[in-house]
């Protein structure tokens, strides 16, 4: 099986994020950052806002569209109220990311064996997958930036003039720029530049200086057109939107210099791997491939220094961090593989014990703990809690046993399996371990709209997962602390809890006031009040 896998890479990696992410694609609850990606992918559909983007009939500027358009042109093929069609471009950019991580680390004279493990531990990380979720503008940025990336360093170690690689990679850092603007240049490129120059020290580029000329003059071009146009168009507003955007780099979510410094946490199942990657002092005696190995180590590094930086600090951020850092940690893999049987000292074969023990410990407990949680939900999901324990479980037991055999590769591609084993068939689960008994929909507000001809208005800025469940336009009000009541014998209104004291004294003199419904997105056991709204019946006296 190993021998077929490591024979067809593409085709292995492809299979493996097929079954991650999109068997199961539809599942997960829609977050705040993708509700505002669906928001704007819809309205550029419904009210044909593809350039002059919006958010509730607003504006929104904050960050570029390409994106947004992706997710639109996949809605209007199979559905705008598709989970699967929307989530579906973010998904298939973490195989997009898994390709060009193969192809550059071939590029960097790896063997294909090690460019195979170097592609699959970054598609399996956890915040690579995480992203697509959380924030699914950023996993496009990253992903056609390391495209990028691919390209220009073939054209800074090939010794001809390479204006197709030039171009190509202008593309793709051009299209990185209209994903998430700068976000990727200055977390990916420009530590891979840094990098680069301490460890290559090319003497190539001065014959080469058209082409990176160019290079630069068309990815700004195609980075920035849409800046150009938006700042020319609506400029009070972008102006706006923009101090506002860099004004949270150094107010908003301020953490310390440090805070990014367990960044090699974030890859999941592979952070004990990635942490002993980064001792240098203790691989670079033991890698093959010196240069390459120190290559990586300092673009991880660095990567991570320009991230410190800046004052505004999220885990999410460090996503651009696990790019060389799964290529740093293959090399601590591939020493494994070829080494670890050999090895003596114990404080170099317990890390390697204590990180797989641990994976497999997990699949031989994960049946027992889903069957105390799941309780009565386990009826819902029968099937999934079936395939789910045996899978792990038949997982766990060959682990265990090539782990003590000193196996390493098939250990190495057994934890693979049991990642792709547990989005395969455990996601469905999720949707059972946490209920909330008073969640209710907010689409349903159409209904009594309806029936009653009212138009339904806000008190305040209207959170993204509501206004995504509503699907349609909720103006706010209440701006200012200023109160513009709508010309209308009768109209809906939402409100926070908090709002409930300031504004139904504003309103009780003039008008009849009537509580309709709540309505909680919360579909969990956390009660979060950003994701409740009281529905009032307002009609004038």
């Amino acid at each position: 099986m190993i021998k077929t896998i490591e024979k067809y890479p593409l085709a292995s990696l492809s299979i493996a994020v097929i079954l991650m992410l999109l068997v199961h694609l539809d599942v997960p609850n829609v977050t705040i950052m993708e509700a505002r990606n669906f928001i704007t992918a819809r309205e550029m559909v419904h009210d044909n806002h593809w350039i002059l983007t919006t958010m509730n009939g607003e504006a929104r500027y904050q960050k570029p569209p390409l994106p947004t358009w992706l997710t639109a042109i996949s809605g209007l093929l199979f559905g705008m109220n598709n989970l699967f069609a929307l989530r579906l471009p973010a998904a298939l950019m973490v195989l997009f990311l898994g390709i060009y991580s193969y192809y550059l680390s071939l590029k960097l004279k790896l063997s294909k064996k090690q460019s195979l493990q170097n592609s699959f531990i970054l598609v399996t990380s956890f915040y690579i997958i995480a992203i697509i979720n959380e924030a699914p503008w950023d996993i496009f940025s990253h992903g056609f930036m390391l495209a990028g990336v691919y390209y220009i360093f073939q054209l800074f170690e090939e010794d001809k003039k390479s204006w197709k690689k030039a171009l190509i990679a202008a593309i793709f850092v051009g299209l990185s720029f209209m994903s998430k603007g700068p976000v990727s240049f200055y977390a990916i490129f420009l530590p891979f530049l840094i990098s680069y120059g301490i460890i290559y020290k090319s003497k190539k580029l001065s014959t080469k200086i058209i082409p990176l000329i160019s290079f630069v003059i068309l990815f700004i071009i195609i980075g920035g057109w849409w800046f150009v146009y938006v700042r020319l168009t609506d400029p009070k507003t972008f102006l706006e939107i923009a101090t506002r955007e860099t004004s949270n780099w150094s107010s908003y979510n301020v953490k310390p210099f440090y805070y990014y410094w367990s960044f090699f946490i974030q890859s999941g199942l592979w952070a004990i791997p990635a942490f002993i990657s980064l001792l240098y002092p203790y691989l670079i005696k033991r890698v093959v491939n010196k240069k390459v190995y120190k290559f990586t180590f300092w673009w991880t590094i660095i990567a991570v220094i320009l991230l410190s930086l800046i004052p505004e600090k999220k885990p999410r951020y460090l996503v651009p961090v696990l790019i060389p850092l799964a290529l740093n940690t293959g090399f601590y893999i591939q020493y494994l593989i070829t080494n670890f049987s050999k090895l003596k000292r114990k404080i170099e074969i317990y890390p390697v014990y204590f990180n797989f023990l641990l994976i497999a410990l997990l699949g031989l407990i994960l049946p027992f703990a889903l069957y105390y949680f799941l309780n009565e939900g386990i009826q819902q999901h029968y099937i999934s809690y079936i395939l789910t324990s045996i899978s792990v479980f038949l997982i766990a037991i060959p682990i265990i046993k090539n782990l003590f055999q000193k196996k390493i590769k098939t250990v190495f591609y057994l934890t693979i399996l049991f990642m792709v084993a547990i989005f395969t068939f455990g996601l469905p689960i999720s949707k059972s371990l946490t209920k909330n008994k008073a969640f209710n929909s907010i689409n349903k507000l159409h209904q009594f709209e309806k029936s009653n001809n009212i138009k339904t208005y806000t008190i305040g800025e209207i959170t993204p997962e509501l206004l995504w469940d509503y699907n349609g336009i909720l103006k706010n009000i209440y701006k200012n602390e200023e109160l513009k009541i709508p010309h209308k014998n009768k109209f809906g209104l939402l409100l926070m809890n908090n709002d409930l004291e300031v504004i139904l004294p504003q309103l009780k003199s003039s008008y009849n006031i009537k509580h309709i419904e709540t309505y909680n997105l919360n579909v969990g056991s956390r009660k979060k009040e950003r994701l409740i709204r009281e529905f009032y019946l307002v009609s004038k006296k």
